[in-house]
């Protein structure tokens, strides 16, 4: 089967309002090219490695059909590696490999009649065919689940082995074998001496709602959808797991072959059921377009019915002589082609819209939809995307909407039914505040989300913040890891950085004693509150790391560090900047790599009363320390130096670190706080700026004699 990517959309479809092809230049089209290669690759890996994937069929089909666009139109820039030139994604590590004695092809996609009609016209130009020849092909169901390529030895199953990249897939003969749809032995006699078996395996639309209520029912996680499910069962390390699923097999094609076993692909279908194997009952011998054409209306009606998912239907050329003739181009066989279906649609009501607040802060608004059957599945809300999602459809409660099932998993709202929307309709006032914390809601500039600033107080964003702060370049302590946070966080025991701090004096207090607990004991408790004890002394800039500022990661932090010095002062600093001191924006500006950005998160962090009580709290239990301790004989110590130009003698990097460690703040532009500017050759604007403000100028000779180093 072709590559079917499902649920929440991260990245997608190619802007309605692309430039053509032709109209781009080389390097414009060279950057596009690199920029959809890299996020087809990401999309791949997602579905096909992690079952976990993050767009939908419709938005993943764009960008593979914008991408093929622009090779045809600059073939000179297609490489090698690209997206369309190979399959699937590299088979997880978490599985041997296995060669494919014949690869695994993908599928070209039809998303029309025309494309249809054109497929019959390529393959009989390429046979040379006149226009009113007859031309058979197999029809069948496009079923949703993961490819499977089972290998049997004189009738015997001896490997089977999932798609991976086309190429080489992962063994997971031990999962196979309990499947009951999948024989162990071959029946019948002349069997060929080997045969590789493909097809796909697939769970049924009862059997997954079984399986989500059992999983409902003992407080365990949903699962997405039947795909991903079957998916991930049929790659599970312990085969126990994949056995205690229903899973099932429909068989349609081969691989290797040891002697030919037909003239036919239909031939071929009813010898593998003489075998034992299953394939799809709806399967169907066309004898020309308009059969085709019949049939694949026939599945759409049918479709909602069937007791598994299919996304469209795949059309065979029968004659195998002329399937050898054809053969393949680029990745996929020029004799067959995956009629996709188009998104089932209807209408319903948004009740209401209400916002979600991501473990990162991202408010995502949720139209709370009247309940309504869409492709045999009941949905009653669907994702809104961002804000402005919601103004580009003008999307408003009381609303009338027509929705399909993105990919058909997730449910997403295509437009507004106009002529029903109520009278008193207004338009939704998106919140500025975050409804969980209620902190500011802030929008960088360039970006689509909203996010809560609340940080380390907000319940919505508090076990992934706990989880930073322990995180290896934060506190990293040991045996406090994220399963630990979150069991902790869950039991109430911490729900703020200084809780941990607190563990020990409140142990017992909220439950009973951590030595006590399943999975504790008196020496693991213990050896867990000495390893927090160890910790109670922390460099600062790890600490400031520790605090999840967005934009601020451990280099941001080492920079802070080392110009305010100690953890007061940079609160103290950090506070006027929130609070709109002009000065203390500029000596943070000021700084050598922070820019407005960084600024403006650390203005709307420290800018949360609340966020300051956090950080007041733990610096009474723990006590940050200065990076290093400089001589206060240092010429430099205390000053504000700025290097521009070329230095011979070392790199720019070399000579701020170099400074920083005499003492010396490093600052990315001149002001009139600036000390000394350092001038290689070809200094530019910052040495002029230098002049006009009387700020000592040295070159880097001088630089290297004053920190006492030879010129």
């Amino acid at each position: 089967m072709t590559r079917k990517p499902r649920a929440t959309r991260r990245g997608g479809k190619p802007p309605a309002n692309a430039a053509s092809p032709g109209d781009l230049t080389e390097a414009q089209a060279r950057r596009e090219i690199a920029r959809l290669s890299e996020e087809i690759r990401q999309h791949d890996a997602h579905y096909f490695t992690r079952d976990a994937p993050v767009v939908s069929d419709a938005d993943y089909d764009a960008l593979k059909q914008r991408l093929i666009a622009l090779e045809e139109a600059f073939p000179a820039l297609r490489q090698a590696d690209s997206p369309t030139q190979t399959i699937g994604a590299p088979p997880a590590a978490a599985f041997s490999k296995v060669r494919h004695q014949v690869p695994m092809l993908s599928l070209a996609n039809g998303f029309s009649a025309d494309d249809i009609a054109e497929f019959f016209g390529r393959v009989r130009r390429f046979l040379g065919l006149p226009p009113e020849t007859g031309l058979e092909v197999v029809a069948e169901p496009k079923i949703d689940g993961l490819s499977l390529s089972l290998r049997y030895e004189d009738g015997r199953l001896a490997q089977a082995a999932t798609r991976g990249d086309g190429e080489t897939g992962e063994d997971v003969t031990a999962n196979v074998m309990t499947i009951a749809d999948i024989p162990h032995t071959l029946a019948g006699k002349n069997l060929p001496r080997q045969i590789e078996v493909r097809g796909e395996v697939y769970m049924t639309r009862d059997d997954f709602l079984a399986l989500n209520q059992a999983q409902k029912d003992a407080g365990r996680p949903l699962y997405v959808n039947p795909r991903n499910t079957a998916a991930g069962s049929l790659r599970q390390i312990d085969p126990t797991i994949t056995a205690s699923r229903p899973l099932h097999f429909f068989a349609y094609a081969w691989g290797a072959l040891s002697a030919p076993q037909a003239s036919t692909q239909m031939a071929f279908l009813e010898r593998l059921e003489e075998w034992g194997l299953r394939r799809s009952p709806h399967t169907r011998l066309c004898q020309d377009e308009q059969q085709a054409q019949d049939h694949y209306d026939a599945l759409v009606r049918l479709r909602p019915d069937l007791p598994f998912d299919i996304d469209g239907m795949v059309l065979k050329v029968n004659r195998l002589d002329w399937q050898g003739r054809l053969g393949a181009v680029s990745r996929s066989p020029r004799w067959a082609i995956a009629w996709k279906f188009p998104a089932e649609q209807t209408r319903t009501v948004v009740e209401r819209i209400t916002i979600q607040v991501g473990r990162t802060g991202a408010l995502t608004p949720v139209a709370m939809l009247r309940p309504v059957t869409v492709g045999g599945v009941v949905v009653s809300r669907a994702t809104l995307h961002n804000e402005d999602e919601i103004a580009r459809k003008d999307i408003r409660e009381g609303d009338t909407v027509i929705i399909q099932r993105a990919g058909d998993v997730i449910p997403q709202v295509v437009s507004v039914v106009l002529d029903k929307r109520p009278k008193d309709s207004r338009p939704y006032p998106f919140p500025t505040t975050c409804p969980e914390c209620h902190s500011h809601a802030v929008r960088e500039d360039g970006e689509v989300v909203r996010r809560c600033t609340g940080g380390l107080v907000c319940p919505a964003q508090a076990v992934e913040r706990l989880r930073h702060f322990v995180s290896r370049n934060a506190f990293d302590i040991e045996g406090l890891g994220e399963k630990q946070i979150e069991a902790f966080f869950a039991d109430g025991r911490i729900r703020t950085p200084a809780d941990i701090f607190t563990l020990e004096t409140r142990d017992g207090q909220i439950g009973p004693p951590l030595a006590e607990r399943d999975g504790w004991g008196k020496t693991s408790a213990g050896n867990l509150f000495q390893a927090i004890a160890a910790r109670r002394r922390m460099p600062l800039d790890r600490f400031i790391n520790a605090l999840g500022i967005r934009h601020v990661g451990l280099t941001t932090a080492r920079v802070l560090a080392r110009r305010y010095g100690d953890a007061r002062s940079w609160v103290v600093a950090m506070t006027e900047v929130a609070g709109g001191n002009e000065a203390a924006k500029a000596g943070l500006l000021d700084i050598d790599g922070i820019g407005e950005t960084v600024a403006h998160a650390l203005a709307d962090f420290f800018g949360e009363d609340h966020n300051l009580d956090v950080v007041n709290d733990l610096l009474q239990h723990v006590t940050p320390e200065p990076l290093a301790v400089v001589a206060k004989d240092s010429p430099v110590a205390g000053k504000t130096i700025v290097f521009t130009g070329t230095l011979a003698r070392m790199s720019r990097d070399e000579a701020k670190a170099r400074a920083e460690a005499l003492g010396a703040h490093v600052a990315g532009s001149v002001s009139a706080r600036t000390d000394i500017v350092v001038a290689g050759e070809k200094a530019g604007s910052k040495a002029r700026r230098a002049a006009e403000l009387n700020v000592q100028i040295l070159s880097e000779d001088e630089w290297l004699t004053l920190v006492g180093e030879e010129a």
